[in-house]
């Protein structure tokens, strides 16, 4: 079985990705998605603005990917 919970996540591999090139464009004025440190300094906004729907401006992430965001930032945010 295993899933998301079985593998440990990290900010390159697993979480990285997700952000489009797009997307870290339209947030440059705030902070870099596309940085670990600013992504892990901003985690719990941004989770919250991606739960929301809010995130990214052009639609919102799948439920799945938005639980990946989640279970990443609460095993400890791995870089």
């Amino acid at each position: 079985r295993g899933g998301l919970m079985a593998q440990q996540l990290s900010f390159e591999r697993d979480i990285r990705p997700l952000f489009r090139d797009r997307d870290i464009q339209s947030m440059k004025s705030s902070f870099d998605l596309a940085s670990y440190e600013d992504v892990r300094a901003h985690a719990e906004a941004i989770y919250a603005t991606l739960a929301a729907g809010q995130m990214p401006c052009d639609g919102a992430w799948t439920d799945e990917d938005v639980r990946r965001f989640r279970s990443w930032l609460d095993a400890g945010a791995l870089p």
